[in-house]
């Protein structure tokens, strides 16, 4: 293992080629380079802009509803025993979740380089809500894509996708899944790249993305860090988020990297559990490889063929994991656990039943780990999990599954 970075090291990364360490980097057609290249100049410039920084602050407060709560779990903590147990509450953000913080803030980017268009791709249709309001919000035209067994299982979101004026495209390749989407997204923006920004929603694939998409998340860190000394005095012992891409996750952590006594963990689908094509736990069998514009961890078989994948979560069964987390992982500085469909369903209902909070199957894996781990810690110490998002699109297809026990 590597040394953790200094400060000065983790505001650094990635390095000029896109890289954090071996991981990253911009493996994409001729065609997408120069595109790349200039949407990472254009960013570069917007975010040392301060009439750019001081728009997307005032809108995240006035349109998104930051800052969000940090919330003391008062029943929950004591029904499991153990760590006191706060929530970040990003489900209370306009549009549900996380994502609208990625989702405006590209979007803002969009129309400031001349874009009138803007492609999104979404599983569990969070990022594609929060595309399509943010886009009927600045006026920009909005197409979504989504895979059909996706759109199956999250039909209330395309139905309000639709509502906010976007065109939903549903895609029927492979497993019709998250994958599947992002597919679909980046050949439409090869063809229409003139007029197109592709908001990607999560912190994955070519450069500049999963570092845009880290910028624009890492308020939820930054606020949880403020919350957390005004409450309790001192860090939190611990952070806990889900992972899929990790955008969540990667907001949440990176302003404790350089905390050592903070321990932070990230939270993987192990759907059915760890055997082939049943999970989607990249750090479970994975290894090293390039899908969709980076090199990371992923889920393939060994010749190379991109694994199936499964998760009760719609958001979280995804081959590759963002590079920013392989390589912290590396560092011993994130560490990865996993969290399976029937745990991930305990812990919906559980939040659910004491706190009156419906948390969504995605964040609900987090809070499964939490409730494992809590019990293990001394009643004096402080575990903090992302609330990444709610549960109002899950409430159906959750009831489907606990009434099948479990089993699809």
């Amino acid at each position: 293992m590597t040394t953790v970075q200094t400060a000065a090291g983790r505001h650094a990364l990635p390095d000029g080629t896109g890289h954090f360490g071996p991981y990253g980097g911009m493996f994409v057609p001729e065609t997408l380079v120069t595109p790349l290249q200039e949407l990472g100049a254009a960013y570069e410039e917007a975010w040392n802009d301060p009439a750019f920084r001081g728009d997307l602050d005032a809108r995240l407060r006035t349109y998104a509803g930051r800052p969000t709560e940090l919330y003391f779990a008062e029943r929950l903590t004591r029904s499991l025993g153990g760590a006191r147990i706060y929530l970040k509450r990003e489900d209370l953000l306009h549009t549900g979740a996380h994502k609208i913080n990625n989702a405006l803030g590209q979007a803002l980017l969009a129309r400031r380089m001349g874009k009138t268009r803007v492609i999104a791709e979404t599983g569990a249709g969070q990022h594609g809500i929060a595309t399509a309001s943010v886009c009927a919000n600045l006026g920009l035209e909005c197409v979504i894509y989504m895979g059909a067994v996706d759109m199956e299982r999250q039909a209330l979101n395309v139905y309000r996708m639709r509502l906010c004026g976007a065109e939903v495209r549903g895609v029927n390749a492979g497993q019709r899944t998250l994958k599947e989407a992002i597919n679909e997204a980046m050949r439409d923006w090869v063809t229409n790249v003139r007029s197109t920004h592709y908001v990607l929603g999560s912190a994955l694939g070519a450069h500049p993305y999963p570092m845009m998409v880290r910028n624009f998340h890492k308020v939820i860190g930054e606020e949880t860090r403020r919350q957390i000394m005004e409450a309790e005095g001192r860090l939190p012992d611990e952070l806990a988020a889900c992972v899929g891409g990790g955008s969540n996750a990667i907001g949440f952590f990176f302003d404790f990297l350089d905390d050592p006594e903070v321990r932070l963990v990230g939270v993987e689908a192990g759907g059915r559990g760890i055997t082939p094509g049943e999970h989607a736990a990249r750090f479970e069998g994975g290894k090293l490889g390039v899908l969709q514009g980076c090199k990371t961890f992923i889920l393939q078989n060994p010749e190379g063929q991109i694994e199936l994948t499964h998760s009760v979560s719609a958001g979280l069964d995804y081959a590759a994991i963002g590079p920013e987390h392989a390589y912290y992982r590396d560092q011993d500085r994130i560490h990865f656990a996993y969290a399976t469909d029937s745990d991930a369903l305990e812990a919906f209902r559980a939040c659910a039943r004491l706190e009156g909070i419906i948390p969504a199957l995605e964040s609900s894996h987090a809070l499964a780990y939490v409730m494992k781990r809590a019990p293990e810690m001394r009643p004096d110490s402080l575990l903090v999990v992302n609330l990444s998002g709610r549960g109002d699109k899950d409430v159906q297809e959750a009831s489907r599954l606990i009434e099948a026990g479990g089993r699809e």
